[in-house]
């Protein structure tokens, strides 16, 4: 067999993949009504072996996102719900004893995936939040002091309630920025919600992706194709000069008592990189690090409390810099 083919037949060129990952957006729209930049933004992370922390209050479809994404792209899925007394084996799994063979056996948790959605992360204590860690930065698990991979592609989508705040866990500040992108899942239309209903009154079951007719479109071969193409999308000296300086404008920004890191600025010029192929250039422009600047970053700087107080938003600061700095020609 070719070795740039896989199981579906799907070769691993890249204009191919390009063409299978644009249609996710139709295939997903089976199923999930009114959410392309959310699917967009899942499939970026993808691109750039990232993680996503989807926020959004109860409803608005966020589970059934993340199936419908590995139901089209013939990915491995499993759900995990957070809670206070989830412990950190429950995620990564842990040694069982066999009685026949009177020996431990690794059992394996949910952690060992493809999309893995953490589902109200922030409903569980630190000790089961960083258990997390390990699997999103490094790709393994270890248990009893030995390291076990994870599949490619891993993808942690971590969803959070944004107005219920009792009994929970803030992710810590180390936490969140090992999140790609913080994507927010608005309340529908009204139009998009009179379609969400006249489907229901259909029969649409949301458990039944296949009765809705979600079917596979690309898979992981397409996945790796298009990762390599975008490892060659060319980036010039002043878009990385570009994204720094949006990078240090929010470390100086009176509003904020913490800016993005390093690590923010080159998740910021991954982003970039991966938006500007999936447009169809194999070159980042200005307005590629513009239409991700706010999903990259919103969730790594931290507002000043008299800031908050007076209404302003990490989004809204952020909107604020791109204002000012200064755009290459």
């Amino acid at each position: 067999m070719d070795p740039t083919t896989d199981n579906a037949g799907q070769t691993g060129d890249p204009g191919t993949a390009r063409a299978a990952l644009e249609t996710l957006r139709a295939e997903i729209a089976k199923a999930v009504v009114g959410q392309d930049p959310a699917v967009t933004g899942l499939v970026v992370a993808l691109l750039c072996r990232g993680h996503v922390l989807l926020e959004g209050v109860p409803g608005v479809a966020k589970t059934l996102l993340v199936r419908a994404l590995a139901s089209a792209l013939e990915l491995d899925t499993k759900r995990v719900q957070f809670t206070p007394d989830l412990m950190p084996s429950d995620v990564t799994g842990s040694l069982v004893y066999d009685t026949r063979s009177a020996e431990f056996s690794f059992q394996p948790g949910p952690v060992f995936t493809n999309l893995l959605l953490a589902d109200e992360i922030n409903r569980t204590p630190p000790k089961t939040q960083s258990s997390l860690l390990e699997a999103m930065e490094e790709r393994q698990v270890t248990v009893d002091g030995t390291p076990r991979p994870l599949p490619d592609p891993f993808l942690v989508a971590a969803t959070q309630n944004p107005v219920e705040y009792e009994g929970t866990y803030p992710l810590p500040e180390a936490q969140l920025d090992r999140f790609l992108l913080k994507l927010t899942i608005p309340l529908p239309s009204r139009q998009d919600e009179i379609d969400v209903l006249t489907r229901h009154a259909e029969g649409f079951n949301p458990r039944d992706l296949h009765a809705a007719g979600v079917r596979p479109v690309a898979g992981p071969a397409d996945l790796e194709a298009a990762r390599a193409a975008v490892a060659k999308t060319t980036i010039s000296p002043e878009i990385t000069g570009y994204v720094v300086d949006i990078c240090r404008a929010t470390r100086e920004s009176p509003s904020l008592t913490l800016g993005v890191s390093p690590r923010g600025a080159t998740a910021l010029l991954a982003t970039a990189r991966a938006w500007a192929w999936l447009t169809g250039r194999d070159y980042v422009t200005p307005d590629d690090v513009k239409a991700l600047a706010l999903p990259t970053l919103r969730h790594r700087v931290q507002l000043r409390p008299e800031a908050e107080m007076e209404g302003v938003t990490a989004d809204s600061v952020i909107n604020a810099i791109l204002t000012h700095v200064p755009v290459p020609r």
